[in-house]
């Protein structure tokens, strides 16, 4: 029986330029590509068609599409750097009031790790209010390192919207994306499989290095985020191989 494929089949990555690497499968994998591609030099006489067609420089490029986001794949595969415990978290619109009397301070709920302020507005009509320095005016504010906003007496009893950033130190990840020296890139070793009928494709590419990360969001739809990478020559010479069931 002859051999097809069907479906996304299953793609995964191992750091090949570290030891002891754990492989990271591609979570809800959407659809994988692999090309393989040369460029072809035509000797030409005095005639329209070539006389003869050379094979010149090749090359294999992968795209894997996935809808499953962890840090693990993201800094292992692509950007190679550090790798720590805890998250920068985002509160949206926390809703607040500005006291009625002094002081017209508000706390936000995550002040004992806040980050980075993201800005405030009206609750009633979704107006920005001005950030400054110090000694808000109406229609202004002004925020602490310790997640603590001053407003105006004009703005007492005022409902507004608070947007900031905090820690969260005892779970998720982050990566800190450092501006390193031309050429510095985790590789790693693709292996693809994918069955149908009982009967097997695998793919082992040994040495890749990715090319570019997308996360693009849509409205009322999953972000897939798009990995490129790069096949290239192993220390042995060798790019990888193809196994199939015919």
């Amino acid at each position: 029986m002859a051999q097809y494929s069907f479906g996304s089949g299953v793609l995964f990555g191992t750091r090949s330029d570290v030891a002891n690497a754990t492989p990271i499968r591609f979570g809800a994998l959407q659809d994988v590509s692999i090309d393989f591609s040369f460029t072809l030099k035509e000797l030409h006489g005095q005639y329209q068609f070539p006389l003869a067609v050379g094979r010149g420089a090749g090359k294999i490029s992968g795209k894997a599409k996935f809808a499953q986001i962890n840090g693990l794949t993201l800094n292992s595969l692509f950007f190679g750097q550090s790798l720590a415990t805890g998250q920068t978290l985002t509160s949206l619109t926390e809703a607040q009031s500005v006291p009625a009397a002094s002081p017209y301070t508000v706390t936000v709920a995550n002040a004992a790790t806040f980050a980075a302020d993201l800005g405030v507005v009206y609750a009633a009509t979704g107006l920005p209010l001005a950030k400054v320095a110090s000694a808000p005016a109406q229609g202004q504010y002004s925020v602490s390192a310790a997640g603590v906003y001053t407003f105006a007496a004009a703005d007492a009893s005022a409902a507004i919207l608070i947007s900031y950033t905090y820690a969260q130190a005892s779970a998720g990840a982050t990566m800190t994306i450092a501006n390193q020296l031309l050429g510095t890139a985790p590789t790693f070793q693709a292996n693809f499989y994918e069955v149908f009928n009982g009967k097997q494709v695998n793919l082992q590419l040994n040495q890749c290095v990715g090319e570019k990360l997308t996360l693009a969001t849509k409205q009322e739809d999953f972000t897939i985020p798009e990995f490129d990478f790069m096949a290239f020559a192993d220390a042995a010479g060798n790019i990888g191989k193809i196994s199939v069931a015919e």
